[in-house]
Order: structure tokens, then C-alpha cells, then sequence
């Protein structure tokens, strides 16, 4: 199982991420424990754990959390939060190409915005050998609905395809039709699905606009190299035509999709 998202490719994100990126709500991840059947003590992998926004909650919730991520300064810095936030998560170096049956076993694997980064089919299929019986997988993402507050989102993304983001292999393969999950999930074992979303509305101002964009690989400073201080401005231009006191309003849906094998 390869992926594009080996170590470095989000080296220079680790800061913009960890602060503009979009956290899980507690409420969101309770509610999944509970459908998902989970008791304190409950082994669960976090794969492709980034700076721990998920590894660190669910451990905070009583699970016993084991954490990958193939990128040294994600999980430097995920491991300093875990500290800050006095829980204990397994870190290991690796990704979906480093999945082992002996890993396992496990009764939840959760994926935090890194499924597109893998050989979904391939990695699914690994899945299925680790999960033990009764067991799932949990798919994360973040969505903005097409509302009038959330017009500051069509601006970053305009942007961004001045700067190229259109030509990025993996924003290609989404467009083609391959974001959706369905697809993979329902040619592999684990077919019962269950969405579970939580909607926020929160205040944001042009710097948190901009690192929002940094701490994604389309925008990111490795990818816009040079370009990185005129992207900032043309987005910073844009967002003040917008609302010349810089202030904007997010609606975002936080959402976790629950794969499990038929009964």
C-alpha cells in the first residue's frame, strides 16, 4: 500500500495545522464511542494521527489509543500534545503501507482526513484483518455548507487555483468522483454504515483564513515555495474587498462515518 503522503510532504504544516485546522467536537466523538460499543480500555488505532487531534480525545475518553502518522514533525508534535493534555497514546512511526496483521487487534480504527492519502481498497482490506469481530472503522471529515456565511470559503479556494491547487494529483482524483467513501467501503468488508455529523458556527478572522489555507497540501509553504507571501496577500486582498473589518463567520459540519461488517 503506497500513498503520495510520505514523510516531509506535510513537514512545514505542522504549525498552521495544529492551530487553523478544524478540531473534532467531544460531542461528536461520544456519540460514536457509543454506537460503536466502546468501553474504557477498548484498543483503538488512530492512522495517519497528524498532530493527535483525534489519538488524543478518544484517549481522554478511556481508550487505549495507539497512533500512526508517516511524517516525523506531525508526530512530534502530536506527542507534545498528548503530554500537554496528560494522556497516554502508543506513537509509532508509519502509515497505511506499515499495517500489520499482528498490530491488531483492534476495535476501532479511525481515520482523520487521510483516507484520499491511501490505497483505499488496499488499506480497507488490511482492515478487515485487525479489526476483531464487532469491530469498525471510523472515516472523518469536515464539510461547509453552501451558505451565505460560508462565502469566505469559495474565496480562499479561488485563490488557491491561481496558485495551482487544481493541479494537484490527489484534487484531481476528487474531482473525478473519488472523495466519496461508498465506493470503497462497500467493496470491502465492512458495508453497514452510519453517518454522524455535528454542525458548528464559529467567528474567524483573515489570519485564521490564511493559516487554514497553509495548513492544507494544496497551499501548503512547501508546495507555494516563493509564491507563499503573494498567495497570503492576494487572499488577504481578496477577504478585505469581502469585509474590510476582516471578520467572518464559519459554518462547518464535523463528520464521522462508522463501517462495520454486516451482523
Amino acid at each position: 500500500m503506497t500513498s503520495p503522503a510520505g514523510p516531509g510532504l506535510f513537514a512545514g504544516n505542522v504549525a498552521f495545522y495544529d492551530r487553523y485546522r478544524l478540531g473534532y467536537p467531544d460531542r461528536l466523538l461520544q456519540r460514536l464511542v457509543a454506537l460503536a460499543g466502546l468501553a474504557p480500555g477498548d484498543s483503538v488505532l488512530d492512522l495517519g494521527t497528524g498532530t493527535g487531534m483525534l489519538a488524543i480525545p478518544l484517549a481522554r475518553l478511556g481508550l487505549k489509543v495507539t497512533a500512526l502518522d508517516p511524517e516525523p514533525a506531525m508526530m512530534a508534535a502530536a506527542k507534545t500534545a498528548a503530554q500537554a493534555s496528560n494522556v497516554v497514546v502508543d506513537f509509532r512511526a508509519g502509515g497505511s503501507g506499515d499495517l500489520t496483521p499482528g498490530l491488531g487487534p483492534f476495535k476501532l480504527v479511525a481515520i482523520g482526513r487521510s483516507f484520499h492519502w491511501m490505497d483505499r481498497a488496499a488499506t480497507l482490506a488490511m482492515l478487515d484483518r485487525i479489526v476483531e469481530p464487532g469491530g469498525g472503522v471510523a472515516l472523518f471529515h469536515d464539510a461547509h455548507p453552501p451558505v451565505e456565511e460560508n462565502g469566505w470559503f469559495k474565496i480562499l479556494y479561488d485563490v488557491a487555483r491561481k496558485f495551482g491547487r487544481d493541479e494537484c494529483e490527489h484534487v484531481r482524483e476528487r474531482n473525478g468522483g473519488h472523495r466519496r467513501y461508498e465506493p470503497f467501503l462497500f467493496a470491502s468488508a465492512f458495508t453497514e454504515l452510519d453517518w454522524l455529523s455535528v454542525t458548528i458556527r464559529q467567528t474567524l478572522e483573515i489570519d485564521d483564513i490564511i493559516g487554514r489555507a497553509f495548513s492544507m497540501s494544496t497551499c501548503s509553504p512547501e508546495r507555494l515555495g516563493g509564491k507563499q507571501e503573494a498567495f497570503a496577500a492576494q487572499l488577504r486582498a481578496a477577504l478585505q474587498e469581502v469585509s474590510p473589518d476582516g471578520r467572518f463567520t464559519e459554518v462547518a459540519e464535523l463528520v464521522a462515518l462508522l463501517a462495520r461488517r454486516p451482523d
